[in-house]
């Protein structure tokens, strides 16, 4: 009786159980869906990502099949993870969400919330994931940072944090990954976070403002796989206490101001580096000992330093070694052998060095190769007949070496070859007949001792943009079907040709490209071959003159007829999106077309706000071929830039007709302003300050922000000096912003063409080489003193751009000093302004391929910048 007793209370206890635990089960599911719904509810959804969130009774709607949400079972369903990254989303971020039990992963990343960091956030006490990268998050880390005291990932990236680092994020003991990267944080880093002892991943890199040395607290983390701090303005040496990194995988301390030697025993002690990048900074020493002992070693780039003496053989033995990047630095001896046959290289980058050595016909065997730059260093030997068997080199430039013997018939025979530059180099005999490369765009013979004729196939290779044969023992006639392709540089200057030119390639082609070849004969040459035809050509041009100008006219009255249409129409609806703080009404905007006093595309004004803050905007008109959203998509990308020399976008404003782009105001104007204020001279040191700065701003846009950007409207009025005259970018990528055909009207109505690149007229492609040209003007600029597009004309009045005046100064007195700006000349920093118009005169190569890369300017300015005496600013 007793014991049915017990087995009957036994069941009834059980059912009371199950009842209360399906009560409480079914309270907390009804709970966490309106927790959700909450969090919802503070959020705006433009695309409507989130209208699956809806509190209905179906099965099939359960919030655990909602978008971005998982659900675990601990030991029922419960919301363990939002995942709601790359959906457009912006508006508040709700701590409703805290309650959420077992919420651990949080990811809002790759959206547009515009707010502080929310701190409200820790009470979500089980959260180990809080990821609000790429958004517009601002202000600075608070120092209570360290209640979010669970967390093991943290990731920040891509924002405006701003100010320090704090002391107390050493304190979120449980961390593995930190992602500070691409803010603007500054000062210096705490040594602190050497107690972040589980760390695995640290990203401080892309953080313009830090000025600090590399803590050496770092080398205590032993478990750090990525340590990523390039780009951050990091000084001082790499600390020793680094070879204590034993799990480190990546190591990049590239684009930053570090000197001092690398210890030598780093590279045997770090057994585990797959990527070691300390370019672009001021080490110096010899090449790390026992780099590729691990047989990992993937990318190794120690290029643009100080670095000397012999490359060890033992290099070859890197197997798995992918990309090889040495150049500009001052290495010596043999290039070992080895690694011209490695199975796995693609980049082998070593120009500008003191190499020598041969590139073997065992070449072949590096199937992945991709690019080989070799330039400026005492390479001897042939060309090997191997080269043309690698079925994805697209890119082999040798120039300023000592290779001899004659051109193997199969040397361009990889199928996606597309730069060939050999120049300067003892190779001899013919030029073979080169059918196969049908992908060639770019090919530089130049400075050899070639013979024979120009070979016709040339003329089937349809890409080809660049060919120079210069400077050979070139015989024969031009071969006139070499017109038929879209030459932007033909240069075949000092050789033996013979007969008449083919009339396209010579019109628009410096009459040098031609020198040098006293049997040829054309147009503009000494020899005019004929006296009928030209004036022919005469009577052409006037006529084509006078239809261009008639067109022209017409054009004016109709763009006249349109603006003033649209002003009595402009009735629109208002539309504007801020990214920071920022107090602007309509009527406030209105000040700026009642400024309006003559049309145009494209024109910047200062408003002061009632708040009394001063701001820029800039107006665009509005070519109506996109939607609003995509428009707002566009902006929204640009605005995300972060950089200590790019204007920040605060928002901008837009109707049917025009576009408002709203930046931050800086104190000193335009650097055109500046430099067209007869009392007020810009003093070398900080003409330098601002060439360097415009130059990091740029390479910046085109390489390190994705996506990859050009600016394409470079001149001196769109850049900005603030307060401490630190140069600021704007109007950069209005193409994106407007389409390729408004932003085209916007360059025609500037008016400056000498900021155009010549290849401007050939290719509708824009490249960045176009940009360096448009800084090499700038830097003319600021080396002469004078503005580009009002230089000096000769006697009879004829307007020269700053590009022709330069030139011809320089050419007429055979001295470079002539052109520098006599009004800051002086003993101290003429060498640094004669190397700074070496770089500008680079850059305006009218061959693009000829012109330095963004990042070539920058090494050699900060080598010219480190050697400045630094003299207070007086403007």
């Amino acid at each position: 009786m007793a014991t049915r007793f017990r087995h009957q209370f036994s069941i009834s206890l059980a059912l009371t159980f199950f009842c209360f635990f399906f009560t409480t089960f079914s309270f907390t599911e009804n709970e966490e869906l309106g927790f959700l719904l909450r969090f919802k509810a503070s959020i705006d959804d433009p695309k409507g990502s989130l209208s699956g969130w809806s509190n209905t009774s179906s099965s099939s709607s359960h919030h655990c099949n909602w978008t971005g949400i998982t659900c675990t079972r601990a030991p029922s369903l419960y919301v363990s993870s939002i995942n709601l990254q790359s959906l457009n989303l912006s508006g508040e971020i709700s701590d409703s969400v805290c309650n959420l039990p077992y919420l651990t992963h949080l990811d809002l990343s790759q959206n547009f919330f515009n707010q502080p960091i929310p701190l409200h956030l820790s009470r979500c006490l089980t959260l180990e994931t809080l990821n609000l990268s790429n958004n517009l998050i601002w202000g600075t880390i608070p120092d209570q940072i360290s209640e979010f005291s669970a967390l093991k990932v943290l990731d920040f990236s891509s924002n405006h944090v701003e100010g320090k680092i704090p002391e107390d994020l050493g304190l979120l003991f449980n961390l593995q990954v930190l992602d500070l990267g691409s803010n603007l944080l500054s000062g210096l880093v705490p040594p602190a976070i050497g107690k972040l002892s589980e760390l695995v991943v640290l990203d401080l890199s892309e953080n313009s403002y830090l000025v600090s040395e590399i803590p050496s607290s770092i080398g205590k983390l032993d478990k750090l796989e990525q340590l990523l701090l390039h780009r951050s303005g990091f000084h001082g040496e790499i600390p020793t206490s680094f070879v204590g990194l034993t799990s480190l995988k990546i190591l990049d301390l590239c684009l930053n101001n570090l000197t001092g030697e690398i210890t030598r025993s780093i590279g045997s002690s770090l057994k585990n580096l797959e990527s070691l990048d300390v370019s672009q900074n001021k080490i110096s020493g010899s090449f790390p000992s026992g780099i590729c002992r691990g047989k990992r070693l993937i990318n190794l780039s120690l290029h643009s330093n100080y670095f000397e003496g012999p490359l060890p053989n033992s290099i070859g033995e890197c197997l798995s070694l992918e990309r090889f990047q040495v150049q500009n630095n001052g290495f010596s001896g043999e290039f070992p052998v080895g690694l011209w046959s490695s199975p796995k290289i693609k980049i082998i980058r070593a120009d500008n060095n003191r190499l020598t050595g041969q590139v073997p016909d065992s070449v072949s065997s590096a199937s992945a190769l991709e690019q080989v730059e070799i330039d400026s260093n005492s390479f001897s030997g042939e060309i090997p007949h191997g080269l043309g068997l690698i079925k994805n080199l697209y890119k082999f430039s040798a120039s300023e070496n000592g290779f001899g013997g004659e051109l193997p018939p199969n040397f361009c025979d990889s199928p996606v070859l597309s730069i060939v530059n050999i120049s300067h180099n003892k190779l001899l005999g013919k030029i073979p007949e080169l059918k196969n490369c049908k992908k060639l765009v770019s090919l530089s013979l130049a400075g050899n001792e070639f013979t024979g004729e120009i070979p016709t196939s040339l003329a089937d290779l349809h890409v080809l943009t660049y060919l120079d044969l210069s400077d050979n023992k070139l015989t024969g006639l031009i071969p006139q079907d070499l017109q038929n392709l879209k030459l932007a540089l033909f240069n075949v200057s000092f050789n033996r040709l013979s007969g008449e030119v083919p009339q396209s390639l010579v019109s628009g082609l410096p009459a040098s490209f031609l020198q040098g070849n006293p049997g040829l004969c054309g147009p503009g040459l000494p020899n005019s071959c004929s006296s009928g035809r030209s004036s022919f050509h005469k009577t052409g041009a006037l006529m084509l003159a006078l239809i261009c100008l008639a067109l022209a006219l017409a054009t004016s009255l109709v763009m006249s007829y349109r603006y003033h249409r649209k002003k009595v129409q402009f009735k629109s609806t208002w539309q504007s999106e801020f990214y920071y703080p920022l107090r602007l009404t309509e009527q406030e905007l209105m000040k700026v077309m009642q400024n309006d006093s003559c049309p145009s595309v494209s024109e910047v004004y200062v408003l002061s706000l009632s708040s009394g803050e001063l701001i820029a905007v800039k107006k665009l008109v509005n070519p109506r071929n996109i939607s609003s959203k995509a428009l707002k998509a566009k902006v929204r990308t640009i605005a995300k830039i972060r950089h200590k020399n790019i204007t920040r976008i605060l928002g901008f404003c837009f109707t049917d007709e025009l576009i408002f782009l709203i930046y931050e105001f800086t104190q000193n104007g335009s650097l055109h302003d500046m430099l067209s204020r007869p009392g007020d001279q810009l003093q070398w040191s900080v003409r330098l300050k601002i060439a360097l700065g415009v130059a990091q701003a740029l390479a910046y846009i085109s390489r390190d922000y994705v996506p990859h950007l050009l600016h394409r409207n470079l001149k001196s009025t769109n850049i900005l000096l603030d307060k401490d005259f630190e140069p600021k970018l704007s109007d950069f990528a209005l193409d994106q912003i407007v389409g390729e055909t408004a932003f085209q009207s916007v360059l025609h109505a500037s008016s400056y063409p000498c900021y155009t690149a010549p290849e401007n007229n050939y290719s509708k492609k824009a490249t960045e080489e176009m940009d360096v040209y448009s800084f090499g003007v700038l830097l003319l600029e600021l080396v002469t003193g004078q503005r580009a597009e009002k230089a000096e004309g000769g006697e009879s009045g004829e307007s020269l751009d700053i590009v022709k005046q330069v030139r011809r100064k320089i050419n007429l007195t055979n001295g470079a000093a002539q052109v520098l700006d006599e009004k800051i000349l002086s003993s101290s920093c003429q060498s640094e302004m004669l190397k700074t118009l070496d770089i500008a005169l680079s850059c305006i190569a009218v061959a693009a391929e000829k012109r330095l890369s963004m990042l070539q300017v920058i090494k050699a300015l900060e080598s010219i910048s480190s050697s400045t005496e630094k003299l207070p600013v007086s403007a």
